[in-house]
């Protein structure tokens, strides 16, 4: 049995970790659902949200789930759809892994008669079965199985692999591979009769090595459109471009669209759309000629709710020149692409001189690749089985349009890799302020932007997840925001101005409606326009801010040789950042931060420098965000900071001391009853029982890893992404990373984070098992040195520029 004093300890450590924790979720103001919470089921990939009963259905690794939006503390209902013993050996018999040999919910789609359309992967044989909303079951069959059918053509053979697919009117439309090694591509119509079931022609040209992202149903205005046959499907995706000519493959992102009314030709393109035609997007930093040619997430939203014209899609972009980690944000409207769908056609004419795609082909009438609007049908095209062979032979050469889909970036970030996107519009029609973007991250963050005209402000980084779970869908419903991991949910309010509980963060959503109000110490909504000039900086002058947005006070730090620090440089805009420095210094920079190893050539001024844009502003221009110069100091420096770094470790030092003393109760109680038993045994142990070979078991059982060498930057189990700068609300990050030959003042490693390793599947993506974490899923910023660390320690002092 455990002694009361051992007992004592672990209450007290348990109420001082619950309230620690406690406080970090009283900093989101939600819930977060750790991997406990679904017992065991792990894999989430797949997002269905029920507004009318705030239910949300999630797909994951064998199971589906059914979580109560309103009420997360409770359990989740769960079905478990599994694969047979049988069918996984076949699987793994061909080559697969025993990871990829399982069922992967990929689609949740509802029917309209009470039941939702489930797919899974299932060992590398789609199938789907019908889920029924009213006993949350799987129908059965006769002989009292699961009834399921085919999923070829609906859903992916692979968890890994690219997909999409959404439901118009009552039939899906999918974009997905068609065969078990992965090598064709379709965009088809999945379901309804069979003669309507038409997809992509097999051609490079239709589709090339394509990794689906996105698609959207629109409908068309009702008093236009009565019957509903000019709506159309839009699939958003990446490729490899076939109009270059290029040494390697070039990757291009499209937008392509196909008609609801389309059922294919009567000769020609037979069971095959007759109205494919795609066109290339372009987002692209004109200043400094960046182009981002990789598509991740689109958003799809109407600025005006209920009018389908005045769609817009926000993309998620990245570059596939850049060897960093690179995230743009453009918005494409409806409006701009159907003005590209309706121009001209890109044709290629294959020479000995290898000439670019040109067009001199007439274009037939009707125009090719149009719906079965009102004035077709006026003209006896009643459906796209009456079109003329000429008309369906040249939609089927020339499915790419000549121009593009072209947007500046709202925002650019460097060393951040955004995987999901969600907008909140702030207010409405002709009043609109501007759009609040819901950015998650692969290490488990929700990053906060306020976009309005050509400004994009950071308001806020919130840590939600483990750093090994990327956020993987993002939903909005009644003013909350639904984040998924492939282990954990997490529900966060997504509107309003007490989102942001502090003067300076309040101050830089300035532009979506927000003032601090100094008599409540609160942000409230206000109906008052911003003056003239720069609204977020006239703002934080009122935050009692002594210097302004670009002129910040230089920031003497005085360090110690072979100190790792860590500059930070807060970005009100997420634009690219770049560092003024000596010439010899050892740096890397992360994110907008830089790092630096103290050495007599690192002494010096660093100034970091920001591309923001200002209000009608189109171009950004550069703005000094902070100014640092170090100066070398004696040795006494390197104890202040570490004495530093206790203060702001405090909660972790609570955590550490407990174990300690836990570890000590269990050592001592190890060695008073060992004794005892052995002497209960006949054994009795001389006077030097304690040296020699059991002594070394002893020590050997309880030595201290060693620290992680310091003449390498990052040991395997510590990120230096765990930071966070100062525009977070919730947590503020402080690095020390290592001391390195200061004469041990510095000897103390500080590393909280819990880094837990998945199996790889082998495609590129990761399976995850379950993990032991919190119960909140939350996590505590590993603690580094950083500059904010110094204040007032090692010497800081502020000098006028």
């Amino acid at each position: 049995m455990m002694s009361p004093v051992s007992v004592v300890v672990i209450l007290v450590c348990w109420v001082l970790s619950g309230s620690l924790w406690a406080a970090s979720l009283s900093g989101l103001g939600d819930t977060v659902m750790g991997p406990e919470k679904f017992r065991g089921v792990a894999n989430f990939t797949t997002f269905l949200l029920d507004r009318s009963s705030n239910t949300l259905y999630l797909g994951a690794r064998d199971a589906i789930l059914a979580v109560d939006t309103s009420k997360l503390n409770q359990p989740p209902r769960m079905i478990i759809w599994d694969v047979p013993e049988e069918k996984r050996h076949s699987c793994v018999a061909k080559g697969k892994t025993e990871v990829d040999c399982n069922n992967y919910i990929r689609l949740l789609e509802f029917l309209g008669d009470g039941h939702i359309y489930v797919c899974g992967t299932y060992a590398f044989d789609p199938q789907c079965a019908f889920l029924e909303l009213s006993s949350f079951t799987l129908e059965k069959s006769e002989d009292g199985g699961i009834k399921m059918e085919t999923g070829k053509g609906k859903c992916p053979f692979e968890p890994s692999q690219h997909y999409t697919a959404v439901m118009a009117g009552g039939t899906l439309y999918t974009a997905a591979t068609s065969n078990f090694l992965g090598t064709l591509f379709d965009i088809s119509r999945a379901t309804g009769p069979e003669q309507e079931r038409i997809r992509t022609e097999r051609s490079i040209n239709w589709l090339s090595d394509p990794e689906f992202v996105s698609s959207a149903f629109i409908e068309q205005d009702a008093d236009s459109n009565p019957t509903g046959d000019d709506d159309k499907i839009y699939f958003f995706f990446t490729e490899v471009a076939k109009e270059y000519d290029l040494y390697t493959k070039v990757k291009v992102p499209r937008v392509a669209r196909v008609c609801k009314s389309d059922v294919g030709g009567m000769k020609t393109l037979q069971r095959r759309w007759t109205t494919f035609l795609k066109a290339q997007l372009v987002c692209e930093d004109k200043p400094s000629g960046q182009r981002y040619n990789v598509l991740t997430d689109v958003f799809t939203t109407q600025h005006t709710p209920g009018d389908p014209s005045s769609t817009h899609f926000y993309g998620l972009f990245t570059s596939q020149w850049e060897r960093e980690e690179l995230s743009a944000v453009c918005v494409f409207s409806l409006s701009d692409i159907n003005k590209v769908m309706d121009g001209p056609f890109k044709e290629l004419k294959k020479t000995c001189e290898n000439q670019p795609w040109i067009n001199h082909e007439p274009i037939p009438t009707p125009r090719p690749g149009q719906c079965l609007n009102n004035a077709l049908k006026a003209e006896g095209y009643e459906s796209s089985l009456k079109l003329p062979d000429k008309v369906l032979t040249f939609v089927r050469d020339h499915p790419l349009m000549e121009n593009s889909v072209t947007a500046a970036p709202l925002l650019v970030r460097k060393g951040i890799r955004y995987t999901k996107l969600a907008v909140t519009q702030t207010g409405s029609g002709d009043e609109q302020r501007g759009a609040l973007l819901h950015l998650g991250t692969d290490r488990g963050e929700l990053h906060r932007v306020a976009v309005v005209g050509q400004n994009a402000t950071m308001l806020q980084e919130i840590p939600l997840f483990s750093s090994q779970e990327p956020v993987n869908n993002i939903l909005l419903h009644q003013g909350r925001v639904l984040v998924g991991s492939p282990l954990s949910l997490a529900r966060l309010q997504a509107e309003g101005c007490s989102l942001y509980p502090s003067c300076k963060v309040c101050a830089r959503a300035r532009g979506l409606g927000c003032v601090w109000s100094t008599k409540e110490e609160a942000c409230r909504p206000t109906a008052t326009e911003p003056g003239p000039g720069d609204m977020v900086d006239e703002a934080l002058r009122k935050c009692d801010r002594e210097e302004g947005r670009c002129s910040p006070s230089i920031m003497e730090l005085r360090v110690a040789r072979g100190l790792r620090l860590l500059l930070p440089c807060v970005q009100l805009s997420p634009r690219s950042c770049s560092w003024e420095h000596p010439p010899h210094r050892h740096t890397r920079q992360h994110h907008s931060d830089l790092e630096v190893t103290v050495t007599e050539d690192s002494l010096g001024t660093y100034i970091c420098t920001c591309q923001e844009a200002g209000p009608g502003v189109r171009d950004p221009t550069p703005c000094r965000r902070a100014a640092y110069q170090l100066t070398l100091e004696g040795p006494s420096a390197g104890g202040n900071v570490a004495s530093a770094g206790v203060r702001h470790v405090l909660a972790i030092y609570i955590l550490v001391f407990c174990g300690g003393v836990l570890f000590g109760i269990f050592l001592f109680y190890f060695i008073t009853r060992r004794p005892r038993s052995l002497s209960r045994q006949g054994h009795h142990l001389p006077d030097n029982s304690l040296s020699s070979e059991k002594g070394r078991d002893l020590l050997g059982s309880s030595a201290t890893p060693q620290s992680p060498s310091s003449a390498s930057l990052l040991s395997e189990g510590f990120r230096l992404t765990e930071k966070r700068n100062g525009t977070t609300t919730t947590t503020t990050t402080t690095t020390l990373l290592s001391s390195q030959g200061n004469g041990g003042h510095l000897s103390n490693s500080y590393s909280s984070s819990l880094i837990h390793s998945n199996p790889s599947n082998g495609h590129g993506n990761t399976i995850y098992g379950n993990c032991n974490t919190s119960a909140s899923g939350l996590k505590f910023a590993t603690e580094i040195l950083a500059a904010d660390m110094l204040d007032g320690r090692t010497g800081e002092r502020e000098r006028g520029r």
